[in-house]
């Protein structure tokens, strides 16, 4: 097993080692195989989403031009911490630039903040579909779609590049050892000769002030929606509107709950919730909305099922 090295002096440290799950150091052939197979799903499912999305002309509407963003997003996120973590239990650790560790973690939370932001829109795009059918194509136009992309990034830079330098820009002169399977921000600032308190309060109100105002328009969007299905005379279209939605609070039910879990009981249960919990928290977070993602989409949205279905045949068509 590769040893880890320790650094106490003031400089840089030139590398970070990763240990994975603490009290799971030694190799997992398990994990490695979970792993592997959620990323593979995850690479697969949402590159067929975003493919056919791109190639298909009749899902070019608003919803879908979204989905195929938090699918690219996805793909990423997951392609940023899943080979270094296969890597860690498949050898029992995993040795990561400073430089490196650092472009993981700016990566890794401006992508979790960006896919706020887009299950935000997506359920403004469906409060606009269900309650203002008849100036959809006025209200969310391709010149709207693309300033609330933007909006999404520059918040997500704006809230990552400041907790990114305050924590790169701390000394480190003990152990370069990361109790975590990926450089999450606490779990590297611990290793600081400085105080952390100062950035980890920085990523925990930042996060809850971003988190919380998602979900708060995100309620407010839902319950106008709900007003508006229930007061619909058919029973048929109560259900089809419900129907449209279903997709989109599974994604967010998701993303949200083991998210927030992990980060408040990294912050608040660190003292009671043993450390291995709380890695396995974060990990998962990272990897199973990912992997489940497409599948929620692809099982609930006929139209993308339907051309998924359509495009494997006619794939499988040429092969033969």
């Amino acid at each position: 097993m590769l040893r880890p090295t320790y650094n106490h002096t003031t400089e840089t440290p030139a590398t970070f080692f990763l240990v994975g799950i603490p009290g799971l150091q030694s190799p997992h052939l398990w994990l490695v195989i979970s792993l592997s197979a959620m990323y593979t799903i995850a690479l697969l499912g949402n590159g067929l989403i975003v493919i056919v999305i791109w190639m298909d002309s009749t899902l070019q509407e608003p919803m879908y031009c979204f989905l195929c963003v938090l699918a690219a997003v996805d793909m990423a996120m997951a392609s940023s911490v899943v080979p270094v973590m296969v890597s860690i239990f498949s050898s029992g650790g995993s040795s990561i630039s400073f430089n490196g560790c650092f472009t993981q973690m700016y990566f890794v939370h401006a992508a979790t903040a960006i896919e706020t932001g887009l299950l935000l829109v997506m359920a403004f795009d469906r409060y606009v579909a269900i309650c203002k059918p008849l100036h959809y194509n006025r209200i969310l136009t391709p010149q709207v779609m693309l300033g609330m992309s933007v909006t999404i990034i520059v918040r997500a830079i704006v809230f990552m590049t400041p907790l990114s330098w305050m924590v790169s820009h701390l000394p480190f002169c003990g152990s370069n050892i990361v109790l975590h399977s990926y450089c999450e921000h606490m779990a590297v600032a611990k290793l600081a000769c400085a105080d952390p308190v100062p950035s980890s309060l920085y990523s925990l109100i930042g996060s809850f002030i971003i988190v919380s105002s998602d979900v708060a328009f995100i309620a407010a969007s839902y319950t106008l929606i709900l007003r508006a299905v229930f007061g619909l005379s058919s029973k048929n279209a109560q259900l089809k509107a419900l129907s449209t939605c279903c997709s989109h609070v599974g994604v967010m039910a998701l993303y949200y709950l083991p998210g927030m879990a992990s980060i408040y009981v990294a912050w608040l249960g660190q003292d009671t919730v043993p450390l291995y919990i709380q890695v396995l928290l974060a990990d998962l977070y990272l990897v199973i909305p990912p992997a489940l993602n497409p599948i929620i989409y692809g099982l609930r949205t006929k139209q993308i099922r339907e051309r998924i279905w359509s495009l494997l045949m006619h794939s499988l068509t040429h092969l033969l």
